[in-house]
């Protein structure tokens, strides 16, 4: 009997806290774009890297996926309402993990972007993320089910393209940036490749 009443007490107890979870659980109100925002433009992205060409594929995937999602048009600078403008700050590839013969099986591909959108109408940002950061961590190609270089980085715009596009459509909140006390951005090495 006690155990049953001890185990009836502890249901109530949990089932409080609930209810008092859900009272106090932080909800942002959703930042969404100003309604006079209709089309967009994508800026070419600057490579801040040493590593030639990483700009085009992103900004070809970010173009795509807005496409996807269709809530904006995309046009020409001079048209649009918005402008989405950014840079790639870092670019590393590390091997992480090595077969018998020291030979890189696994990879860490880590790319840091800072981006913002502009209202073209004010000139003013309406959001920024100053360190948004992907990490891909894969198989080396020489394995089964391994892949690229070329391959993972495709991946890891595809990722940053939805990305992007949820922090666009969706509001503040959605995605975040990494805090920049930790990122610790070095301006004289952005670029790690094996």
């Amino acid at each position: 009997m006690k155990k049953l009443i001890c185990l009836l007490g502890l249901i109530l107890a949990i089932t409080a806290c609930n209810s008092l979870q859900d009272q106090y659980y932080y909800r942002p109100n959703a930042q969404i774009m100003p309604q006079h925002i209709t089309k967009i433009h994508v800026r070419p992205i600057i490579n801040r890297t040493e590593v030639f060409a990483l700009e085009d594929r992103l900004v070809i995937e970010v173009v795509d996926e807005f496409l996807r999602n269709g809530s904006y048009s995309i046009v020409q600078e001079d048209q649009a309402d918005g402008v989405l403008a950014g840079e790639i700050l870092r670019y590393i590839l590390i091997p992480v993990q090595y077969d018998t013969q020291l030979v890189p099986t696994v990879y860490r591909m880590e790319v840091l972007l800072n981006l913002r959108f502009i209202d073209k109408n004010s000139q003013e940002t309406i959001w920024q993320e100053p360190a948004l950061q992907q990490i891909y961590i894969f198989s080396a190609a020489t394995l089964d089910g391994g892949m690229t270089e070329e391959q993972a980085r495709e991946q890891l715009w595809k990722n940053f393209a939805k990305m992007i596009v949820k922090r666009t459509v969706e509001g503040f909140g959605s995605v975040g940036s990494e805090i920049r006390q930790r990122s610790q951005i070095n301006p004289n090495q952005t670029t790690i490749t094996k």
